[in-house]
């Protein structure tokens, strides 16, 4: 990703006037590799996020609620006994280097005053978060590295802390002037191209920036050393010159394709010619927010849901094969008749045989052209054991079919119920949602229950998701099986509408009538908001039922969510995230 030693040069300058001088009043651990400060600034109160997730490290201020574990983890626990209160003396960052150090000071167990490193190295798979005392000792660590994992630098609670080791071939551009810059180039291979000659001899740039800077010089991103002229050369120097002063003056800058965010750095970037859409940002802070918010949130869900969903394919997938299995019996079981026909066949010509016989070959008279039949036989067996043998398996055979047939039933409304639970995994937001969707699935003896719980249980079950509609109607959807059956059968009002994708597994909606017929804008954005909380969401002209409450209905014993109706209408409508965020008010 871009955030690169440049970028994350330009994104602590922005950070450091209002961190400096903050103190620590919370900590928190929404996550395995994130960490959030509650801090009292002079500018008010801000959240510091710090994240060693391996594929997007970074710090910021964030204005996003993340959801914190019911019980703090160890790390968390560490860092609240010797930050909490502390002061933020200062924000350092190695020339260059993906490594930022905050400098807190605090009190020690016997009051007195002494300093602290948190240290954030955001380095790829190698991030880390780091807590060192006033020697340098590291206390504790978000990722422990022992020697089986890196003989050069292990990184363990006792050791001494040192940085990463820096690339001795490489250099650093903020100290290099412009005619040792001219001396390079003039040395560099002639058929190298430019950016891969930037990436290749300085330090702390990106592929992107390198690009951005060839784009500048020569007007695209693949030019080579020998295709610059001298005015080529020239603009070389001076797009190297201007990124790099860009770092100071920052101009953050995202690009997105689709409404998908791809990129981002520090200064605007000219190098996809419209193929991106950039977007300027007032500070970084709000960047990464944007940029990483529907990432992350996926994220965490699917690392926090992963035993969870693991088991519930699982049981999805052995229900499947065993209704596969029940479906090649039943065939079976149908072709029965030719047990009976064996039978009489055997019946009929009992003069003619005698024991011993391994096979019978007579007339059919069932065939309208009187065929001959091969029957075998158990040699073993009398000619009327092996015919009571046939009439046998034809009883069986009819009996299977009723049993199959109502077991068939049962197990398809059971894969289509648990099919509705993963695409509720899928909507699931946070750890709240997660605990709702597993006590789901407890009561229905899918899961085991939990020793903690009656501590879970203690916690605030999740609310439906709320919406306005353009009219000011109120509409809920339904984050589970669980909520769709409060909103639908409890909560709603018979004159109340209830929406739901046709065919597609789906949240419940509810548009509120408030005991009037809804405005045809309200029932539109209703529908596009099933059609975006269910398995169609990303496809056009997705199908959406509508009726009024007073015709659905639960049938007795029913799984959680599943419901029948009547007397509806369809619309066929295309979800869109921008209305949904719009109609959330964000």
């Amino acid at each position: 990703m871009p955030l690169d030693a440049a970028c994350l040069t330009a994104l602590v300058g922005e950070l450091r006037p209002t961190l400096e001088g903050a103190k620590v009043d919370k900590i928190f651990q929404p996550g395995q590799n994130e960490v959030v400060l509650n801090l009292r600034t002079k500018a008010g109160n801000q959240k510091l996020l710090l994240t060693a997730n391996p594929s997007h490290p970074r710090l910021q201020f964030t204005e996003l609620n993340r959801e914190n574990p019911a019980a703090p983890p160890m790390f968390c626990m560490l860092l609240r006994k010797h930050l909490t209160g502390a002061r933020v003396l200062s924000v350092t960052q190695p020339p260059m280097e993906r490594v930022v150090d905050l400098e807190l000071e605090t009190l020690n167990e016997l009051g007195d005053r002494v300093s602290r490193h948190l240290i954030l190295e955001a380095m790829g798979r190698r991030s880390n978060l780091i807590l060192t005392d006033e020697n340098g000792r590291i206390t504790d660590c978000l990722r422990k590295v022992d020697a089986e994992l890196s003989q050069l630098r292990p990184v363990l609670p006792g050791l001494y802390y040192h940085l990463p080791p820096a690339r001795e071939d490489k250099r650093n551009p903020l100290e290099t002037d412009q005619e040792t810059l001219t001396a390079l180039l003039s040395a560099a291979p002639a058929e190298t191209e430019v950016s891969a000659w930037l990436l290749d001899t300085f330090a702390g740039l990106s592929p992107l920036l390198c690009r951005e800077i060839a784009h500048r010089a020569g007007g695209d991103v693949g030019i080579r050393l020998n295709a610059l002229d001298e005015p080529g050369r020239e603009r070389l120097l001076d797009s190297f010159q201007t990124v790099l002063e860009g770092i100071h003056a920052p101009q953050p800058t995202a690009l997105f394709k689709a409404g998908e965010p791809k990129d981002f750095s520090f200064l605007p970037i000219g190098q996809y010619e419209g193929y991106l859409e950039a977007k300027g940002y007032d500070s970084f802070s709000q960047l990464l927010d944007d940029f990483y918010a529907a990432r992350e949130t996926g994220e965490r869900v699917k690392q926090k849901g992963q035993s969870l969903i693991k088991s519930l394919t699982n049981a999805r997938n052995r229900l499947a094969r065993k209704i596969q299995l029940q479906t090649k019996e039943l065939a079976q079981a149908r072709d029965r008749e030719q047990y009976r026909i064996s039978g009489d066949l055997i019946t009929a010509n009992l003069y003619q045989m005698r024991k011993g016989q391994k096979s019978l070959t007579a007339v059919n008279y069932y065939d309208p052209e009187c065929k001959e039949l091969t029957v075998a036989l158990d040699p073993l067996l009398t000619p009327q054991q092996n015919a009571a043998k046939y009439y046998k398996r034809y009883t069986k055979a009819k009996t299977a079919d009723a049993v199959l047939t109502e077991q068939l039933a049962q197990g398809r409304e059971e894969l289509d119920y648990l099919d509705s639970v993963l695409e509720s995994l899928q909507r699931a937001e946070g750890e709240r949602d997660l605990n709702e969707i597993r006590q789901e699935l407890e009561d229905g003896g899918y899961l085991r229950t939990q020793k903690n719980a009656k501590k879970q249980a203690k916690r605030p079950r999740p609310q439906p998701l709320e919406f306005t509609s353009s009219a000011g109607l109120r509409i809920s959807v339904g984050r589970n099986n669980t909520q769709n059956d409060q909103l639908t059968c409890k909560l709603a009002g018979k004159g109340d509408i209830w929406l739901h994708t046709q065919g597609i597994h789906g949240a419940h909606v509810i548009l509120w009538a408030q005991g009037q017929e809804p405005d045809g804008e309200s029932l539109l954005e209703a529908a596009q908001l099933a059609a975006w909380f269910s398995q169609g969401r990303g496809g056009s002209k997705i199908p959406v039922d509508y009726t009024p409450v007073k015709y659905v209905k639960k049938p007795g014993g029913a799984r959680p969510g599943m419901v029948v109706y009547t007397t509806y209408r369809t619309a066929y409508v295309t979800p869109e995230e921008t209305l949904v965020k719009r109609l959330a008010g964000k």
